[in-house]
């Protein structure tokens, strides 16, 4: 899809480009996300990238009550907990990302194995723009 080489920078250049792109090897077909220059499974180099849905469902979560100044800053903290969690996409790989749409007050409310849409947040503007990948309920 792309000759972008498989290092961070690229997959965030992705993320700020509202993809979320894995690797997948040429050689054996394994998927890798976040995305491997070399291929855990066979060591193979020959690397391809491919896009994900976005779609998948909640495998954990954490909810976050003490923040870094950066969160503070989001409006996230004691009042207002971030959640964090790692969801399993339909391709079969797994990733963190913020969870958004939920009760994060009342985390016993967020179900496992809820179904979750890819959402693109984007903070900051022109070269200091930055997108973080987060998740939300299914509304259907």
């Amino acid at each position: 899809m792309s000759e972008r080489s498989f290092i961070g920078d690229s997959f965030n250049q992705f993320l700020r480009e509202e993809k979320l792109m894995a690797s997948r090897c040429k050689g054996c077909g394994a998927l890798h996300l976040p995305p491997r220059p070399i291929c855990p499974k066979c060591h193979s180099r020959d690397m391809a990238w491919e896009q994900m849905k976005g779609k998948g469902k909640l495998a954990t979560f954490t909810s976050i009550a003490v923040s870094s100044t950066i969160m503070l800053n989001e409006g996230y903290g004691r009042d207002n907990p971030n959640c964090v969690g790692i969801v399993e996409l339909e391709e079969g790989v797994r990733i963190s990302g913020r969870v958004v749409g939920v009760d994060t007050k009342n985390p016993e409310n967020i179900q496992l194995g809820m179904p979750l849409n890819i959402e693109f947040q984007h903070n900051g503007d022109g070269d200091d723009r930055v997108t973080y990948l987060a998740f939300r309920p299914n509304s259907t």
